[in-house]
């Protein structure tokens, strides 16, 4: 599937349970987790397999199920500690329905495609009808938003949760009002 393939994919099913649950529209925010999680499988996959040829295939790593997992139970994880779970619903659902797409007449077929059970089942190898180098390019910017709003996002939480500690311990706050 091309990239707005896979986001419409992921964003129909947000919108219509957010339009039918909320009679409103997903915020900006949840639509770009949509859009990331739909798209980050290829964006580490596609070059980690025809760029740098670490992987076997361009559709297994972050399209397999025992990575995939992880994954999202992580972002979940941080999701919900920031207060953010409908953002990372949002990637969920995203990265969840990717593979979907990318695998969908083999599973309509009956059958359980070998990329989603990697690395327990070797996955083919060969390529993909995709402009690797730009591809390459762009995912390589995207990670590097993707960590520097991580990274940011992080020192706010940390600083945050120590002003809030401090305010709600009164003894700190007066140990501290002492030494000063």
């Amino acid at each position: 599937m091309l990239p707005h393939e896979h986001f419409l994919l992921a964003c129909l099913p947000v919108v219509g349970y957010v339009a039918l649950r909320h009679r409103r529209f997903p915020s900006k925010r949840v639509l770009g987790a949509v859009l990331l999680g739909s798209l980050m499988p290829d964006l580490i996959d596609k070059p980690l397999a025809y760029q740098l040829e670490l992987i076997p295939h361009g559709r297994v790593f972050l399209h397999s199920l025992p990575i995939i997992i992880p994954v999202v139970t992580v972002v979940l994880i941080y999701a919900w500690a920031t207060d953010r779970l409908r953002m990372g619903l949002g990637y969920a659902v995203g990265h969840l329905l990717h593979p979907l797409g990318d695998f969908q007449q083999t599973i309509l077929a009956g059958t359980i495609p070998q990329p989603l059970l990697w690395p327990f089942v070797s996955a083919p190898s060969g390529t993909d009808p995709i402009w690797i180098h730009d591809w390459t390019i762009v995912s390589v910017i995207v990670l590097i938003g993707v960590v520097l709003w991580l990274v940011a996002d992080l020192r706010t939480q940390l600083r945050a949760h120590c002003l809030q500690k401090h305010s709600c311990n009164p003894s700190a706050a007066s140990r501290r009002d002492r030494s000063s």
